[in-house]
């Protein structure tokens, strides 16, 4: 067998998917450290045609600024999942909505090459889906404004984040009173904030940093029984999944993005 012929040991001979062992990185980052990675000047400089091909052909040499602007392509990025983990929300969601661009966030650049290499064998083994997806590795604490315009997002994931137990480190929590105004920047009116974490206290902190903000206000139960996206929480993160297999609790915050009486 030629060297271009063996199988990749990267991936699985019956899925065809990345395996994961290959990919382990540490369980968390620290979201204040530098990394070296390219980040977009502005949103209009976010390169669609690297990572939707399928709506972006990479033969169209104009931006995505004036493309968008001159009506050759409308799609932009409407869900963000922050710190996606090992892309199971982005799978499930994408046949979920097929024509909803969305996009995982990852600090951890293990992570992030192995939920690249999931979606390609994905589109490559499912001609037509999983289109609409991506990933990029960058830090979503301090680069959020680079790559979504105001009133963008219809909808962001915080799924199990990192806890940082230390009172010192709270301020590394990715869902915060200051990181809220950003939030609520790239996100539409109307547009929803679903976090959820098997850590109680962690749970009451996002629960009150979104019920302390003006911006927000919680979905009622009606709704979020209604809202197929919110048994995917735990059902489709690898998080969730070891969370329900201990039998553990779960505590989820979400909540609608609001206009006040100035926006109005």
């Amino acid at each position: 067998m030629s060297q271009n012929n063996r199988p990749d040991p990267k991936m699985n001979k019956s899925t065809h998917l990345p395996r994961k062992r290959f990919y382990r990185a540490r369980a968390h980052s620290n979201p204040l450290s530098d990394s070296h990675f390219p980040v977009p000047i502005t949103p209009s400089h976010v390169d669609y045609s690297l990572h939707y091909p399928h709506f972006f052909p990479s033969n169209d040499v104009i931006s995505t600024h004036q493309a968008t602007s001159s009506g050759v392509h409308s799609k932009k990025i409407q869900f963000a999942d922050i710190g996606c983990g090992f892309g199971g929300l982005l799978v499930n969601l994408a046949t979920l909505f097929p024509e909803t661009l969305m996009i995982g966030m990852e600090l951890r650049d293990k992570v992030t090459e192995y939920v690249r290499e999931r979606i390609l064998a994905l589109r490559k083994a499912n001609l037509g889906q999983y289109q609409n997806i991506s990933v990029v590795r960058t830090n979503s604490m301090k680069y959020i404004p680079n790559f979504f315009e105001k009133g963008q997002l219809s909808k962001m994931f915080f799924l199990f984040p990192d806890p940082h137990f230390k009172e010192k480190n709270h301020r590394r929590r990715v869902i915060s009173p200051h990181l809220l105004d950003e939030y609520a920047y790239t996100l539409e009116v109307g547009g929803i904030i679903y976090t959820i974490t098997d850590v109680e206290e962690l749970g009451e902190w996002m629960k009150a940093c979104l019920e302390g903000h003006p911006l927000f206000e919680a979905i009622t139960e009606e709704e979020l029984k209604a809202d197929p996206i919110v048994s995917l929480l735990i059902s489709a993160t690898e998080e969730g999944q070891k969370v329900a297999r201990n039998g553990g609790q779960t505590f989820q915050a979400v909540y609608r993005r609001i206009a006040v009486s100035e926006e109005e």
